[in-house]
């Protein structure tokens, strides 16, 4: 873990506070509706030889990179958290997921950015088998030795790996971003990453969770961003680890990326800010070129153009 990027140290009182409601969300929201996506993709209606993306919820976003199938952060089921005999003890969703786990198309790669349990979904990663590679954070490997998932490569900042798969090759960059990777309470050696995914000339930035910072200019280096896939939620009162939709904007225009793709909101409770407020922030941050906006709403399908 890099100097200064630690769990965020609140006061006492606001702790307490913040514990009560989650157990308040957790416990007792059982019977609470689950609304559907606004839309539903179809990916097997794709064009392998074009870019497409969905935002399934939360931080999945399904990609087809010309013909390579990569999922990031896969969470898709009712719940997160610690998983029991036939029940997971953490936040319901608010919204389903745009996609099941049986409407996903093959996976070629899933990309992990760290090891909280609202990236890292035990349950949904056990769906996939050896046929699916992983690229993830540092010292987070050993949480998927009760999946199926053996072909996995964790990925420092600054390293790179060549994926191969039957349609060709996919380049992957870990960079460093702004948050802590501990799982649970005594396992913060754990590391995080952002990602750029680079395949035909065409590159995509996977923010996965990050507070404000500078590493995104660094990332001009590698040419020109086609998409930035960014964080806009979780910043009440957890901004000195997740950015703001103003900042996640920031730092997308650091990278020079041409589209914003927001998530990371809209999924689950894990903040104090309204259900539309991160959404609403990042339509008014860009007012001025709302063309940038990739898309605003779960189950939502953008296609790069041509």
């Amino acid at each position: 873990m890099a100097k200064g990027d630690q769990p965020p140290n609140l006061p006492r009182s606001r702790v307490r506070r913040w514990v009560k409601y989650l157990w308040r969300e957790w416990a007792f929201e059982t019977f609470r509706p689950i609304a559907p996506a606004l839309a539903k993709p179809r990916p097997l209606e794709w064009s392998d030889a074009r870019v497409t993306l969905a935002w399934l919820g939360h931080a999945t976003v399904l990609i087809n990179f010309c013909g390579v199938k990569i999922l990031t952060d896969p969470a898709l089921f009712r719940r997160i958290g610690i998983r029991l005999p036939g029940f997971s003890i953490g936040p319901k969703r608010l919204t389903a997921p745009a996609l099941t786990v049986q409407e996903l198309p093959n996976i070629d790669l899933i990309v992990l950015s760290h090891a909280h349990f609202d990236h890292l979904d035990l349950q949904t990663l056990r769906q996939f088998d050896v046929s699916t590679k992983v690229v993830t954070a540092p010292r987070t490997s050993d949480l998927l030795r009760w999946t199926r998932l053996r072909d996995v490569t964790e990925l420092h900042w600054g390293e790179r790996i060549s994926i191969k798969t039957s349609v060709g090759e996919l380049n992957v960059i870990a960079f460093r971003v702004k948050h802590w990777g501990a799982r649970m309470q005594r396992d913060e050696y754990r590391g995080y990453n952002g990602y750029l995914l680079e395949r035909q000339g065409h590159r995509i930035i996977f923010g996965g969770d990050t507070a404000l910072t500078e590493s995104f200019t660094e990332l001009r280096r590698y040419g020109y961003v086609d998409l930035a896939v960014m964080s806009i939620g979780c910043y009440n009162p957890w901004i000195r680890t997740h950015c703001n939709p103003e900042q996640a904007v920031q730092m997308a225009n650091d990278a020079g990326a041409q589209f914003i793709m927001p998530m990371h909101h809209q999924t689950f409770r894990l903040s104090f800010e309204p259900f539309r407020e991160p959404i609403e922030r990042f339509e008014a941050a860009l007012q001025q070129a709302p063309e940038r906006i990739a898309l605003r709403e779960i189950g939502q399908t953008f296609v790069l153009p041509a």
